[in-house]
């Protein structure tokens, strides 16, 4: 049985105004079974947090990390912690 885990990234780079959270939503919609939102932050970054299986969560996490995403990922720091719940489904906020 897969562990569940709760992964936040913050992804820096040109990552606001070119659809970064449309397809983060997208890509975790996707890998399926996870839960979650993105999000922009006033300095530039997004904040990406998803919960559900370690194994969807790496691959969202690859996914933030590669170069199939819009715009331009200058890097991404995360953290695993324990999921929280409360969320209903995969939000663009």
């Amino acid at each position: 049985m897969s562990e569940d885990v709760r992964l936040v990234a913050w992804v820096r780079g040109r990552v606001q105004g070119v659809g970064f959270r449309w397809f983060t939503r997208a890509k975790a919609l996707e890998i399926g079974g996870l839960s979650g939102f993105a999000l922009n932050l006033g300095d530039g970054r997004v904040q990406v947090v998803a919960e559900g299986a370690r194994h969807g969560c790496e691959g969202l996490l690859d996914w933030l990390q590669g170069d199939d995403t819009p715009g331009r990922v200058d890097g991404v720091t995360e953290i695993w912690d324990t999921p929280r719940g409360g969320y209903d489904g995969f939000a663009i906020r």
